[in-house]
């Protein structure tokens, strides 16, 4: 059965493989079940059903892409799209937790849209490069600054805007350790890292008197509390437009980079260099997407942690399907969850910044019209604390600097649509 369903024998690989290759994935990713529901958390919504949302939407969203588009990609809800969710368009914009979850499903079916119709690629390839570039940086830049925050490093000063904190008190030590440590780890390839460095800062803690240990397994938290609440009427109103955008957006971009990346690393492109079965793949994201609205959780997307199964020997669905079986077997893991403190996830935070901040290197830097757009996407990110504000201030420096430097031929009708919408947007929506 497993050979029909899978081809193993066709992809070079094994049952032993795949197995080792779907835990191995699971362990790079395993932090999300505790940060995820950390991050939400902070808009009202109840911890408990975060992470049971979170466990199920992430093993949804696996299953789907192992057994239908039968590929090694493990999903998940993604980092910097909760914490815009979280700390933008709940905390920033005062949308209810509940409006942004219906922004999500929707970004969510225009992504499935986009994959029937088979416009993405046209969309992905009309993005300049060097935006894609600021978007990622940016978005790292952001998740540092909730993790710097988080763990009392940066504070608010009237004077300076923000200032440093208190960097002597034990929280702030926990983080320092336990960012140290999963970067250590990572750099002698250790599996797990994140997790591991998540669990030691907790453990210190725990150590100190400064969290009580409340059990290890118990049944599930009711998902009661954000099961079904989006409001997608809500959702439809015409200031939240930037924000679909960039949900639908950094999605776009995460999961076509992810599932080329991974498939590059495992040998699964075919003779012309293509993705095969890339349209399952892009509405496997979508429909996770989705599903993850509707059981209470932000964008669920593909995990570039997945190169580390497909490292292993995962090359098939298999390795998919075992990710998904361990995210429901998580279910059972609340109490464990439920005591893990801001400052023992914020180390993980700032750990993905650095990962995600590492494409600034690819900009094309003796070309100012492509790096200062990627500069203004990225700094004004956690500028503006607002990864939707980032995306429009690029488009639009990127299309004003190429007309004036008289570039015209770089410039694309969808980036001056683009460009021109976020325009009007900041001439109307945001000055009424």
């Amino acid at each position: 059965m497993l050979e029909r369903l899978f081809k193993l024998q066709a992809n070079g690989t094994t049952v032993r493989k795949e197995v080792l290759a779907g835990f191995t994935t699971f362990l790079t990713m395993a932090y999300i079940i505790v940060v995820n529901p950390s991050i939400l958390s902070d808009t009202g919504m109840d911890f408990g059903a975060v992470f049971v949302a979170t466990c199920l939407a992430a093993a949804i969203g696996t299953l789907i892409m192992g057994l239908w588009a039968n590929y090694p990609i493990a999903l998940a809800p993604g980092m910097g799209l909760n914490a815009f969710f979280s700390f933008t368009v709940v905390g920033g914009m005062g949308y209810s937790w509940q409006v942004a979850l219906g922004a999500v499903f929707i970004s969510g079916f225009i992504f499935f849209l986009l994959s029937i119709f088979k416009v993405r690629e046209w969309i992905i390839n009309s993005i300049p490069m060097s935006l894609r570039f600021g978007i990622s940086a940016g978005i790292g830049f952001f998740l540092a600054l909730i993790a710097l925050k988080n763990a009392g490093i940066v504070v608010d000063n009237p004077a300076t805007l923000v200032g440093l904190g208190d960097v002597k008190v034990a929280e702030s030590l926990l983080f320092f350790g336990g960012f140290v440590l999963i970067c250590a780890l990572s750099f002698r390839k250790i599996t797990g890292a994140v997790m591991i460095g998540i669990i030691a800062v907790t453990a210190a803690a725990m150590g100190l008197g400064m969290v009580e240990y409340n059990g290890f397994a118990s049944a599930p938290p009711s998902l009661a509390p954000t099961f079904m609440q989006l409001d997608l009427a809500g959702a439809l109103n015409i200031g939240m437009i930037s924000v679909i955008f960039a949900f639908l957006f950094v999605d776009l971009f995460d999961t076509s980079g992810t599932l080329i990346g991974a498939a590059q690393r495992g040998g699964l492109l075919d003779k012309d260099g293509k993705l095969p079965r890339l349209g399952r793949a892009l509405m496997s994201d979508s429909v996770a997407t989705m599903s993850g609205a509707a059981l209470g959780t932000s964008t669920t997307t593909s995990y570039i942690e997945s190169t580390a199964g497909i490292s292993a020997g995962g090359r098939t669905g298999l390795t998919a399907v075992v990710v998904a079986a361990l995210f429901m077997a998580c279910l059972l893991l609340s109490p464990i969850a439920s005591i893990i403190p801001a400052y023992a996830t914020a180390p993980a935070l700032l750990y993905v910044a650095v990962l995600m901040a590492s494409g600034l290197k690819l900009i094309e830097w003796d070309d100012v019209t492509e790096a200062a757009p990627a500069v203004v996407t990225a700094l004004m990110m956690p500028l503006t604390f607002s990864i939707a504000n980032g995306i429009a201030l690029g488009f639009v420096t990127y299309a004003i600097l190429k007309a004036l430097s008289g570039r015209w031929s770089d410039l694309n009708p969808s980036v001056v649509i683009i460009a021109v919408v976020f325009i009007l947007k900041f001439i109307f929506l945001d000055a009424a």
